[in-house]
């Protein structure tokens, strides 16, 4: 397998010289940063500071509140419907060319207020955490084996303003497999338990495994959220977003420098592309 995964990368890269990545704004998926297992998906802290290094030094790292902002700007000239006028607005870069980047995180283990957070502070960069609530409600590690964070942890740094706090369902089930009366109380009590404990009203949203929902669980979702996240590793264009399927990017643990910075500058596609297509039999038979 990991032969497989460095000859998917490097085909990628292949393809991002011959199709360059859009312009628009990048969101990056993280779970976990110093858990101390050999994961793909649990970063060493040196490794994530030095990829915090090169996200400050080349890109410009926004929160996914402004993010969200920017990428429905074009809408209001007409970007969705017409690419003429593309250019009047922004393309998620600034005057000297730094695309912009949204750090997200999800589940909500206790590394990343242990650790992530701490290397997010020194750094001044803000991120969003997407929790699953239950774990942290029940005081009960993941199905994975990741310890939970807690209320209390997650009081600490909700005052934050560089840190946003989204949902990530109550239970963690994949959304494409519950039924309605299922996903309503799944996800108003995930809402609930962030205001009651908290004191947000949280209004974005990640779906578990970046799998999609059903088109019953996607109604739901965007009755209740404002944004919603999945992967896909594309480049999400300023105007010709939908909030409701926001695309990511999965950093991995083997990775490297070069092959974060590509990702960060929106590469890597076709990987992403690939994993995706790949979610749904990865998945079967799961359900969280």
């Amino acid at each position: 397998m990991p032969g497989v995964k460095s000859i998917v990368k490097r085909t990628a890269a292949v393809v991002d010289r011959i199709v360059p990545p859009p312009f628009g704004v990048t969101i990056l998926i993280y779970h976990r940063v110093g858990g101390g297992t050999d994961s793909e998906v649990d970063l060493p802290v040196d490794e994530f500071e030095r990829q915090l290094d090169h996200l400050a030094e080349h890109h410009r790292v926004i929160s996914l509140d402004d993010a969200a902002a920017e990428l429905t700007a074009g809408a209001t000239i007409g970007w969705a419907t017409n690419p003429v006028d593309a250019s009047d607005a922004s393309t998620g870069a600034d005057d000297d060319g730094r695309r912009a980047v949204v750090i997200t995180f999800d589940d909500g283990t206790a590394d990343f207020t242990d650790h992530a957070v701490p290397a997010l502070e020194r750094h001044a960069l803000p991120a969003t955490l997407y929790v699953a609530t239950q774990f942290v409600d029940e005081s009960e590690p993941f199905p994975w084996g990741a310890p939970q964070t807690s209320w209390a942890a997650l009081r600490d740094i909700s005052d934050d303003a560089q840190i946003t706090i989204g949902s990530h369902t109550h239970a963690h089930w994949l959304m494409d497999r519950l039924e309605r009366s299922q996903l309503d109380d799944d996800l108003d009590r995930s809402i609930d338990l962030l205001r009651e404990h908290l004191g947000i009203d949280p209004a974005h949203f990640a779906y578990p495994k970046a799998v999609p929902g059903s088109p019953t669980a996607e109604v739901a979702v965007r009755r209740r959220f404002r944004t919603a996240a999945l992967a896909n590793s594309r480049v999400n264009q300023v105007g010709r977003t939908d909030l409701h399927r926001l695309w990511r990017t999965p950093i991995q643990r083997s990775d490297g420098l070069d092959t974060f910075a590509r990702k960060a500058a929106g590469g890597l596609r076709l990987e992403g592309e690939l994993r995706s297509l790949t979610a749904r039999a990865r998945y079967r038979g799961a359900d969280r």
